[in-house]
């Protein structure tokens, strides 16, 4: 009779700076030291919103993706920086490079936080908690930046644990210790499950992963979809995903789904702002720029629709990517109209030849 061989455990490291563009900021200039600060922005609450908060303005509740005004209500005497992304980049290529010291199979996920696949380590440690703990002192020896590490057998589980101790924390957590760790996490920690999410599965009883744990995946698929089957998975500590070296972006997007209809263009804009506001701190935390928005709707009868606009310049302005994304939504607005979902995402990065640049101002909008 065969046997199935079983998988060896691998061992995975993600990294993430802590408050990476404000604490680069702090190193860089002394009297923002001990402040509270915000990278991003505007000082006088007029549109933008904030890239990264330092920890003493995190503190009073200001948090990265949020309003300017928002900060600047919570935090009355945040000081607002300019971003610098050559210098962040500068830093991110140091920490890349520190990185593969010790592993080629590692996976970026935006200029502060990767992942790492030490299973087989470049010069032989074997213990990935060793790894890390290397990998966060020659990062506070070579650029005097502190870094927060979770250790784990799968990325999922890292990412967590990375999240845990932070800052300058390193967090481990062992085969043997994940089922009990996921059945003790509140859902709302579960990457994947936002607010709306959260709050139905709270309505259901469902408020950490041994509640989730106790739903057949047929249940959890009826209830939620295709995430489902992976909230299924993952409850149980089962991510197979691998460390996939330099991917390349394909698109960065936010969405949400309401927990009411929406009926007019007046219900509609201020959601289109926020998921702006989520997309663009996305776009400037890995550093892209797009020549693509594209605004998604579902519909309650669950039709889907997207439509997309195109444009030669590549952009990742605040109000281009809102105004664009409300221009679309009033295009394809119709009366009596029920909305349940909307998403608003950016593709297309970087700039393109001269000649397809023209050829784009002659075909800018793209419906679909």
């Amino acid at each position: 009779m065969d046997t199935e061989t079983p998988t060896p455990l691998r061992k995975i490291i993600h990294i993430d700076m802590d408050a990476f563009y404000a604490s680069v900021e702090q190193r860089d200039n002394p009297e923002y030291r001990g402040k509270a600060i915000v990278v991003g922005g505007s000082p006088e609450g007029r549109g933008g919103v904030v890239a990264t908060a330092s920890y003493e303005a995190r503190k009073f509740g200001v948090r990265s993706a949020m309003p300017s005004k928002t900060a600047l209500r919570l935090c009355p005497h945040v000081i607002f920086v300019r971003p610098r992304f050559a210098v962040y980049k500068e830093v991110s290529n140091h920490i890349r490079e520190i990185f593969s010291r010790y592993t080629d199979l590692i996976e970026p996920l935006s200029l502060d936080e990767a992942y790492l696949d030490v299973t087989n380590d470049k010069l032989g440690i074997g213990s990935a908690i060793d790894i890390a703990k290397e990998i966060k002192q020659a990062i506070k020896d070579e650029l005097n930046l502190t870094a927060s590490a979770g250790v784990s057998v799968n990325k999922f589980v890292a990412k967590i644990a990375s999240d845990m101790n932070k800052p300058d924390g390193l967090k481990f957590i062992g085969p043997s210790a994940i089922e009990a760790f996921m059945e003790t996490l509140p859902v709302e920690k579960f990457h994947g499950v936002g607010k709306v999410t959260a709050e139905k599965m709270k309505k259901m009883g469902l408020f950490t992963g041994l509640d989730l744990k106790r739903l057949t995946e047929d249940e959890l698929v009826k209830h939620f979809g295709k995430s489902g089957r992976f909230f299924y998975r993952i409850v149980r500590g089962i991510d197979e995903r691998p460390v996939e070296p330099d991917q390349e972006t394909k698109s960065v997007g936010a969405e949400d789904t309401f927990p009411y209809d929406l009926t007019t263009l007046e219900e509609t804009d201020p959601e289109l702002d926020k998921l702006a506001v989520i997309v663009y701190n996305r776009l400037t935390k890995n550093n892209l720029k797009a020549r693509t928005v594209t605004l998604k709707v579902k519909y309650s009868d669950f039709k889907t629709i997207t439509r997309s606009q195109s444009f030669a310049v590549a952009t990742d302005d605040l109000e281009t990517i809102s105004a664009i994304a409300k221009k679309l939504m009033a295009a394809s607005f119709e009366d009596g109209q029920k909305i349940r979902l909307l998403g608003v995402s950016t593709s297309n990065f970087g700039e393109l030849p001269v000649r397809q640049k023209m050829d784009d101002q002659n075909s800018q909008l793209s419906l679909f």
